[in-house]
């Protein structure tokens, strides 16, 4: 292990190299936030000096001239110029030299690891030259540095020019910029570890869902199903779901969303798997499992919000959400699509082993990464730790819901009722149109399950496109509510206007389009009311959700139901115009009563 210019016990930085290093010049250490070394490697003099950049950060410079020129400061006056021959710089260049400038900028207690390689040479020339006969005493080495960052006082620090002691002969080339050789999972931060598991468990959660509205197909020939009871089961998952909406929340809040989003997953994954065996037995088993697949996904959206609001900041957090329910839809995407693959390949019941199947090593990985609250996560840098907990929201687990309090604010009941206004709709594509797609515009199963993924496709993308422009209208100083209500109005009136447009279109490929862009706009929902809960209740944010998705559920039951029994007696026009007019309800509400400030404490 050789150390190379490290700074005194007072400093805020220092450098740990290991493996062979060469012979050269003493490194030098200056105060007021200055810290020079000198290195003499492979024939050059590598200058690294530390300055103070900002009150909270610093940067760490490592160069190399053209002529191998260096300079270090020896007071606020005086510079020492070193420098190295044209000779051997030339015969460096030809064995391949390395790195001539790189930077790498780190904060107070910051770490930062990299490895280098790098030409050095058996006894080098005083000065620092080296001559062409030393050809044959180059060799490549490779050396590895350790960057610690910490806390340092140089305000009234005296200027001075010392030795380093722990510096003394020996040297280390640090010349690469360090994060390019640190693994990714090492340093990636944990809360977008939590972010990406649960937009995995959304993905898969949508990916159990839709199976059935593409299997649904093969299942009622086989059974001799009519559409009134295809609306049947399709809304018999609402069931379950309905029932563990607050229930899923209030366990959330209560015990930590770690727990109740793995049980979900765990279980409506084992309720995917035994579907196929349920139909065998008959409509009434068939109907009870749907109803437990409900359930396990009924809890998945409080525990995911009552998690981020305990990892993400405020200013992530409309991207956060954004990238959670994105999954959703992309996992609507990965149903549709190879939903229809599986059945013409191995049946109906392949779709419901396959995708059940995959929830086993989610929970693999859940249990293994996954905290509650960043206080239980031993892993969690301080660093992290403190963005994380630096706002004023409270992270402390509710005893006692006050209930009465939650349901005398009229922004809550504003979500509630533009939840059940917005899901009516988004229920409805979610279940109806692989069955609109084949009666009305006369598509295969193939065809229907393909053109189903274009929607999904553009809300996954709107979604996070949504997310970045919500918080980038926070960060630019536009108040939360407003943003809030410019994104929930998008996600009410561009559904409203294509889902117009659709009764009047008479090609198959328009009624597809106007299909994705009433989708599309609808994922500006996710930085609108799906970031509300936690910005008007943050300690309660699963209990808020689970209040207002119960009325998105209620949505679900009778929207899914209803469709049934309208197109026995109606047309697709008449599904169409209910959900446009509760789009056109839900904005109204949504721009007269909410809030984007806490009413919640």
């Amino acid at each position: 292990m050789a150390i190379g210019g490290l700074i005194s016990n007072r400093s805020f930085g220092s450098f740990i190299g290991s493996g062979k290093v060469c012979q050269g010049e003493q490194a030098i250490l200056l105060h007021k936030g200055e810290r020079s070394g000198i290195a003499v490697l492979h024939g050059n003099m590598f200058y690294r000096k530390l300055w103070s950049q900002t009150a909270n950060g610093f940067l760490s410079g490592y160069t190399c001239g053209r002529y191998l020129r260096s300079t270090v400061h020896l007071d606020e006056n005086t510079l020492k110029p070193l420098s190295v021959s044209p000779n051997g710089r030339q015969l460096i260049s030809s064995v391949s030299l390395c790195h001539c400038k790189k930077s790498h900028k780190v904060s107070p207690r910051q770490r930062s690891r990299g490895s280098f390689g790098y030409y050095s040479f058996s006894s080098p020339a005083p000065g620092g030259c080296l001559q062409p006969s030393d050809r044959d005493g180059i060799g490549k080495n490779s050396t590895s540095a350790y960057y610690k960052s910490e806390e340092y006082d140089i305000t009234e620090a005296k200027v001075d020019s010392l030795p380093s002691p722990d510096g003394t002969n020996e040297a280390i080339l640090v010349g690469g910029d360090m994060q390019e050789a640190v693994p990714l999972w090492q340093d990636f931060p944990k809360r977008w570890v939590i972010v990406l598991l649960c937009f995995a468990a959304f993905l898969l959660c949508n990916m159990d869902r839709v199976n059935m509205s593409i299997a649904i197909l093969p299942m009622s020939k086989e059974f001799n199903w009519n559409s009134a009871t295809v609306g049947l089961i399709q809304s018999s998952f609402f069931w379950g779901y309905l029932l563990t909406q607050i229930l899923g929340g209030i366990w959330a809040d209560k015990i930590g969303g770690k727990l109740v989003l793995g049980f979900g997953v765990v279980w409506w994954s084992v309720a995917t798997v035994l579907t196929p065996i349920a139909a065998r037995f008959g409509l009434p088993f068939l109907l009870i499992m749907r109803a437990f697949m409900g359930i396990g996904e009924g809890v998945a959206m409080p525990a995911m919000n009552n998690l981020l609001s305990k990892w993400i900041p405020v200013s992530e957090r409309s991207r956060s959400l954004a990238l959670v329910y994105s999954g959703m839809y992309l996992g609507s995407v990965i149903g549709l699509a190879f939903s229809p693959i599986l059945i013409n390949k191995f049946g109906w019941p392949s779709v419901f082993y396959s995708f059940g199947s995959l929830g086993s090593i989610w929970f693999a990985l859940w249990l293994r990464k996954a905290y509650s609250s960043p206080k239980e996560d031993p892993e969690l840098s301080k660093e992290e730790k403190k963005i994380i907990m630096g706002g004023s929201i409270s992270k402390e687990p509710v005893t006692v819901i006050p209930w009465r309090l939650i349901l005398s604010k009229a922004p809550v009941w504003a979500l509630i009722i533009s939840h059940f206004c917005h899901n009516w709709g988004t229920f409805i594509l979610l279940t109806w149109m692989p069955t609109y797609y084949n009666q009305v515009l006369k598509f295969n199963l193939t065809e229907s399950g393909l053109l189903c993924v274009l929607p999904w496709l553009t809300m996954a993308a709107f979604a996070n496109i949504g997310g970045w422009i919500a918080d980038t209208l926070v960060s630019k100083g536009l108040s939360v509510t407003t943003v809030r209500k410019i994104m929930q109005s998008i996600g009410f009136l561009g559904p409203a206007f294509f889902l117009t447009q659709l009764i009047h279109v008479k090609t198959p490929a328009m009624a597809v389009l106007c299909m994705a862009c009433s989708q599309g706009s609808d994922a500006f929902s996710q930085s609108g009311l799906y970031s509300n809960h936690q910005d008007i209740g943050p300690r309660y944010a699963g209990v808020l959700l689970g209040l207002s998705n119960t009325a998105g559920v209620l949505a679900g039951v009778f929207g899914t139901a209803a469709t049934g029994y309208i197109l026995q007696r109606g047309s697709w026009n008449d599904v169409f115009k209910v959900s446009v007019a509760l789009y056109i309800i839900g904005t109204l509400v949504w721009n007269l009563f909410s809030t984007g400030e806490k009413v919640l404490d």
